[in-house]
């Protein structure tokens, strides 16, 4: 394994280019090679750059090189995404885009048993192991690039994960959301071993051992008095050390345990990130272990233009709404497309409070307040509400305004888990 890791750590840009550059000088003389970096989602991986430098090193080298963005069910990256994310080098055609429900090939069927197990007997359906196409067309190098970090489906996010999701089909996105739902995500969040954990490694395991993958992992962390951003940790391997290494690290660095539950939460969804609820409701995902009961969660969304980033998805988040785990179970009884569509069903339990505080979603101009109280939410004006809690004035953690009331501040909901401290531990 090559790595290179500590709490106060902060790699370099140098220091990273000799990382990567490391990397590739293990990995022997690669003639044909395929990026898995995520998209713009995940901007604050360093996905971005070290994909670029890669794609530099490998180019001049006179190998060729595809990237393929791990969208799983987001929206295809737009040229300012692309640019945004990996910078001016690699050039346009380079890019291919991820079909989660056209460009996959199904490799294997993982039987109801093991999801019965995982479970505990409460899903038992099959599972088809689908996965891009383009990783069967006969690279010498699959390198998969991202960053470990809490994650309400699977844990930690990251490794196995960005195969069998991040470029994989739906039959397999779509159950592993589910059993991640009904396995109780407060359960799930931040731990290295997990149900969902467990089938994914076994998908990749079973049914792609052939495949030439090296996983780049990184570990980053956010300085909440400058706002920068460190990497922690750089960890590269063929094998699970270098997640099981960077979940220790993504822990300790990325959980903000709480002594006490704020009653009000207040979360900055930018606009670069977040244009959907399928992104935003991060922000409901990685605070509900640290509200109060009967708190509130407002989510500043300036940028939010839709619920799902699938036209089917949208629409199953419109019919149904977020509105618990037990009226989203009957629904999946009931309707045949959301049973068709499980990952929807997943979202919707997620990002619910399960009546236990409110949510309300603060919109710009790109959706009326009357379209996200159909789905669930309270709702206000992002503007008004922005003018009482401003982001740029706001520091990440406890505040108090000047008329004495206390809120806790997040100023991007992707870089972590915040819990109280006595719930994270149950």
């Amino acid at each position: 394994m090559i790595s290179k890791f500590g709490e106060a750590v902060s790699i370099t840009k140098a220091q990273l280019r000799e990382l990567v550059f490391a990397v590739l000088d293990g990995a022997g003389e690669p003639k044909k090679v395929l990026l898995l970096p995520p998209d713009h989602t995940r901007l604050n991986s360093m996905a971005g750059p070290i994909a670029a430098m890669v794609y530099e090193r490998l180019t001049g080298e006179g190998v060729a090189v595809d990237v393929l963005p791990t969208l799983g069910t987001h929206n295809p990256m737009t040229e300012a995404q692309l640019r945004m994310m990996f910078g001016e080098s690699i050039p346009l055609d380079a890019f291919k885009v991820h079909d989660w429900r056209n460009d996959v090939v199904r490799k294997g069927l993982i039987p109801g048993e093991m999801l019965s197990e995982l479970s505990g007997g409460k899903v038992d359906y099959t599972v088809g192991v689908e996965v891009n196409k383009m990783l069967f067309d006969g690279y010498d190098l699959i390198l998969t690039i991202g960053q470990v970090v809490p994650h309400e489906v699977v844990g930690m996010a990251n490794y196995t994960k960005n195969i069998v999701v991040g470029a994989g089909g739906s039959d397999i996105i779509n159950k592993s959301h589910f059993l991640g739902a009904v396995c109780n995500m407060e359960t799930i969040l931040g731990r290295t071993d997990t149900p969902v954990r467990r089938l994914f490694n076994h998908a990749v395991d079973t049914y792609l051992p052939d495949l030439p993958i090296t996983y780049i992992l990184t570990v980053m962390e956010q300085d909440y008095d400058s706002g920068e951003m460190h990497m922690r940790g750089f960890y590269s391997s063929d094998d699970a050390q270098c997640y099981n290494e960077a979940c220790k690290l993504a822990r300790a660095v990325n959980i903000t345990l709480l002594d006490r539950e704020p009653s009000k939460v207040v979360v900055y969804l930018d606009p670069h990130e977040f244009q959907s609820t399928w992104l935003g409701n991060k922000s409901v995902y990685r605070t509900r272990l640290a509200i109060a009961d009967e708190g509130e969660l407002i989510v500043l969304a300036p940028a939010l233009k839709e619920f799902g980033e699938d036209p089917t998805i949208d629409k199953l988040i419109r019919k149904f709404g977020y509105c618990g785990t037990p009226a989203t179970l009957k629904a999946v009884e009931e309707d045949e497309e959301l049973r068709a569509n499980l990952g929807a069903a997943a979202h919707l339990i997620h990002g619910s409070s399960e009546g236990r505080f409110g949510i309300t979603y603060c919109p710009g101009k790109g959706m009326t307040l009357d379209e996200v109280r159909s789905v669930g939410f309270q709702a206000a004006d992002f503007e008004e509400m922005a003018a009482r809690y401003n982001p740029d004035e706001l520091k990440d953690g406890w505040n108090t305004l000047p008329d004495g009331e206390e809120i806790f501040y997040i100023s991007n909901p992707a870089l972590g888990l915040w819990a109280f401290k006595e719930k994270f531990t149950q």
